[in-house]
């Protein structure tokens, strides 16, 4: 008899699955689309037709391009969407494979949790240390820098093992050694058979195992909530004057509230004019209400109109810190090497700014989890990096918040994304 934890948040989660290539993340997620009755009729009988009589293969659920189907692997980002009596859920199914891993990174930037799934038909459960896959390792590091506030391990096709209770307590030990060592707080360590359907929406029938299945670990895990209290930042996306002609009617400056609340009669700065003006009254979507708080997008109307346009900042007065140098994480997605002194595009909010490398500190051996030396950074390697912008940005350091904190690098002569900063402070 398994023991589920309690459901305190109902909000809507959203979570991605990880992990490498071929442990079994799209046949999960088809397989908790199937078992929740999320599955069109149109769909079940495509699958039926073309299993012609053998069970059905839950993993085209989500692999929706056909180079996806002819290769057998996830290469683009899949959403699904389903929901049981408790919760509702948005699924992201990421690529496995190395050369996909900025889609992972995509992916884990909006996430409630992360459930890395680890194949243990791949692991030599009998080794002492047991030495977990690169991509394991390196999905889980990546989700926990990218603020994912919730980490599950599901440890998959326990049906292929002879000795499932021996197999899951030897994976189970080397993960919490592993997320111990990197300092990730693990919310749950669940064995599943993704093909049999074990333990994923229905309790194990184990004598071994008395905890929740996976569903029942998702419906208990907190939606992300960003801080409402304390001083405002709003990145403005979107600048929209209301009626026709060009008369002094109000101006509505939008964006998501990145922390704090908005209400009418709040004084605000805008960055990087330092203008202030007090706020005349907010919006959600076209009604005008007493507060928006964080996580809402908010349309502000301002006592007097003021040059601001999409890229710009909205904030307490006073609070904003900008800095044109500032240590952040890095993680590196391209195929060219990160080097210092190259200039790069960089996006923090809706603000485009030219950027350098100023130093590569150190470089993230995902193996030891110790810093080492590093001139470059090389496709899916993680650094200590310092980077200067030819304007000043109103950075925050990503452990405190989100928006503030982070940034992408994109290649000016490519026009790819190139990399994430995760920004740590001043330097």
């Amino acid at each position: 008899m398994s023991t589920a934890p309690a459901i305190k948040d109902h909000r809507a989660l959203r979570f991605l699955t990880a992990g490498s290539v071929d442990d079994g993340k799209s046949t999960l997620i088809g397989r908790l689309l199937f078992d929740s009755r999320a599955i069109l009729a149109d769909q079940l009988d495509t699958l039926e037709k073309r299993a012609a009589g053998a069970p059905i293969d839950l993993s085209l659920l989500t692999d929706g391009l056909e180079a996806e189907r002819e290769q057998g692997i996830t290469i683009d980002v899949a959403y699904r969407y389903f929901a049981t009596k408790q919760r509702k859920f948005i699924i992201a199914d990421a690529p496995g494979h190395e050369q996909y891993t900025r889609n992972m990174v995509t992916a884990a930037a909006g996430s409630d949790a992360a459930v890395v799934l680890v194949d243990i038909t791949k692991l030599d459960t009998h080794a002492k240390p047991l030495p977990l896959l690169p991509q394991t390792r390196r999905h889980a590091l990546l989700a926990h820098l990218l603020r994912v506030p919730s980490i599950v391990f599901a440890v998959n096709k326990l049906d292929a093992v002879s000795d499932p209770a021996h197999a899951f307590e030897a994976v189970s030990v080397a993960l919490r050694e592993f997320a111990e060592q990197a300092g990730i707080e693990v919310a749950g360590i669940i064995p599943v058979s993704a093909l049999r359907g074990d333990n994923v929406t229905q309790p194990l029938d184990a004598t071994w195992y008395n905890g929740p299945s996976l569903l029942q670990m998702l419906e208990s895990l907190p939606a992300l909530q960003e801080r409402k209290d304390g001083d405002l930042l709003i990145p403005v996306q979107y600048v929209a004057r209301e009626g026709e002609g060009t008369g002094n009617q109000p101006r509505q400056l939008f964006g998501r509230i990145a922390h704090g609340r908005v209400k009418a009669g709040d004084q605000v700065q805008i960055f990087p004019s330092g203008q202030i003006a007090t706020v005349a009254e907010v919006r959600l979507a076209s009604d005008v209400v007493d507060v928006v708080e964080a996580g809402q997008s908010a349309g502000v109307v301002l006592d007097r109109q003021l040059d601001v346009s999409r890229g710009d900042w909205i904030s307490t007065p006073q609070t904003i810190h900008e800095a044109q140098r500032f240590s952040a994480t890095l993680a590196w997605l391209d195929t060219e090497p990160a080097v210092v002194g190259r200039k790069y595009w960089v996006r923090h909010g809706n603000r485009w700014v030219q950027a350098r490398i100023a130093s590569i500190e150190s470089r993230l051996d995902i193996h030891t989890l110790e810093a080492i030396d590093a001139n470059q950074l090389n496709v899916n390697e993680i650094g200590h990096v310092i980077i200067e912008t030819q304007q000043a940005l109103p950075v925050e350091p990503f452990a405190s918040n989100r928006v503030g904190g982070s940034l992408i690098i994109v290649d000016p002569a490519s026009n790819r994304t190139s990399g994430a900063l995760l920004v740590k402070g001043a330097a």
